[in-house]
């Protein structure tokens, strides 16, 4: 199997397919695994929430807090990614601990809210800080490295039946967000 990095591959990354050894196959078959849930995962649930994102994120507030953090100094946008995760991870152990002992529905919420902040916050704080936090030497180099895997791996799930399935998915829950919106619109 080929890797396909046209057109993406991160600086000082080489840009041309590699052919990869059976035991680098199975290594990375549970990376392409996961990767495959999380693209199918954003590809139906992503239509439902980027609108609600878009708006969220519109509000003054937010704006106003991304500015301030894109005036913290560097290792300040650093440290100030750390806050989520240190109270989502430990949130997220919790509510599986609940969800093995009976209590499904505050496990999966915890879960769900945990996973959310997580993802939500981190990325407003990355992006709002991005060109800061790039200007330290060892973060940036793991960035460029991230970039690649994430290219390669993407690269080998966009030839696949689970890469079709996602996208024709998402297209539907699309198509179904408009027709409850252009509903809601002529019920008004």
């Amino acid at each position: 199997m080929e890797e396909d990095t046209k057109g993406g591959a991160a600086p000082g990354v080489p840009d041309t397919p590699r052919r990869r050894s059976l035991p680098v196959a199975i290594l990375l078959a549970p990376v392409d695994a996961i990767v495959g849930v999380v693209v199918l995962l954003d590809a139906v649930a992503g239509p439902l929430f980027r609108p609600l994102l878009r708006w969220l994120f519109s509000l003054r507030i937010f704006a106003a807090a991304e500015r301030g953090i894109a005036m913290l100094p560097p290792y300040g946008i650093l440290a100030l990614l750390a806050v989520p995760f240190a109270l989502a991870e430990p949130l997220k152990i919790v509510s599986l601990w609940w969800i093995a002992s009976g209590r499904l529905a505050l496990g999966v919420t915890a879960q769900v809210f945990a996973h959310l902040m997580t993802l939500v916050v981190v990325d407003r704080i990355y992006h709002a800080g991005r060109h800061k936090l790039l200007t330290i030497g060892w973060f940036a180099w793991i960035m460029v490295r991230l970039a690649a895997v994430r290219d390669a791996v993407l690269g080998r799930m966009r030839g696949t039946a689970l890469w079709r399935a996602a996208i024709a998915a998402g297209q539907g829950v699309r198509a179904m967000g408009r027709a409850l919106r252009d509903w809601i619109g002529a019920a008004r």
